[in-house]
């Protein structure tokens, strides 16, 4: 638990979203251009905010956020107003999922990130009573704010269940007629390049069959033949700093000392047994029918190349 007092805090000017939306059936909703909460976790639970009593759902727990500004991202509005109200620092977080709820006048972003290094939340304005680490499975035991309540079921599963993408790099390199076999180290490299830059964006919720508007998993390339010369510099130190400090999930490269196929099986295997969904990209009939005999789902190249671009296994 954080123990906090509010002391001298007081409110904070209102930003250029600080305003009722109002619905045509009579319902209201806070902020101009919608609004956005950050669910953060780690090791000690759920960060949460026991609301003030004049705000509105006041007594009642719920995410740090609030209206996001004129023209700013969910990622950002979030970030911004956690750290107003709670001091979570962006450097200390990982981004996992955002999670879109949109009725047409008025939407409400989840940004889910994980806390990489542990951190104290501090009261920082007289929104808040209260900030407590609660343990994931104690959250339904608090009074929740309605909102929250209704959709903590789908983001408890996603907090839950971490995704992981492991790529057979040969077999997504070798899926296009366009030079690869030239220099097969550059190819990798690039490849690494364009997984970097995925990483960053995420992927797309109903890609990876989530209801989330985007998701960050972890991804690991593995890299066999003289694909495995491919410098690291292409993985851009791999997680990489976003918005405000928030980082993308680490990318992982695995260089196989011998058949990629078999690393490929082994990492499957590893990460399932740490408890993650397991998705392998390759297009390999055989591979495809050992992983998902560990209980992996697989796709196709064509379905991670849509995403990278044409360019993304092109040689050097």
């Amino acid at each position: 638990m954080a123990e906090n007092s509010l002391g001298a805090v007081g409110r904070r000017p209102h930003g250029s979203g600080d305003a009722w939306v109002t619905a045509s059936d009579g319902r209201k909703f806070w902020g101009t251009f919608g609004a956005a909460g950050l669910l953060v976790h780690d090791d000690r639970g759920v960060l949460l905010q026991l609301r003030v009593e004049w705000s509105h759902h006041g007594g009642t727990w719920g995410l740090p956020g609030g209206a996001r500004h004129e023209g700013e991202s969910a990622v950002r509005g979030a970030l911004r107003e956690a750290y107003e109200e709670a001091g979570v620092p962006a450097d200390a977080l990982e981004l996992e999922f955002t999670s879109v709820l949109d009725i047409g006048i008025w939407s409400y972003t989840t940004v889910g990130v994980r806390a990489t290094r542990a951190f104290d939340a501090v009261i920082g304005d007289a929104e808040s009573i209260e900030l407590r680490w609660v343990p994931i499975d104690e959250v339904d035991s608090l009074p929740l704010h309605p909102g929250f309540a209704a959709r903590w079921p789908s983001l408890k599963s996603l907090l839950q269940n971490s995704i992981s993408v492991v790529v057979d790099s040969a077999n997504v390199i070798g899926s296009r007629p366009n030079g690869w076999w030239k220099d097969r180290a550059g190819a990798a490299a690039n490849l690494l390049d364009s997984l970097a830059d995925r990483a960053d964006e995420g992927i797309p919720g109903t890609l990876l069959g989530l209801d989330v508007d985007v998701y960050w998993p972890s991804i690991v390339a593995v890299l066999e033949g003289q694909g495995r010369n491919a410098p690291d510099r292409q993985v851009r130190d791999s997680a990489r700093t976003l918005a405000d400090g928030i980082r993308s999930p680490e990318i992982v490269v695995a260089r196989a000392e011998g058949e990629g196929d078999e690393s490929i099986v082994d990492i499957a295997d590893s990460r399932l047994n740490a408890g993650d969904t397991v998705l392998v990209v390759t297009a390999d009939a055989e591979l495809r029918r050992r992983v998902e005999s560990l209980g992996c789902f697989t796709r196709g190249t064509v379905w991670l190349t849509g995403m990278l671009g044409a360019s993304s296994v092109a040689s050097q």
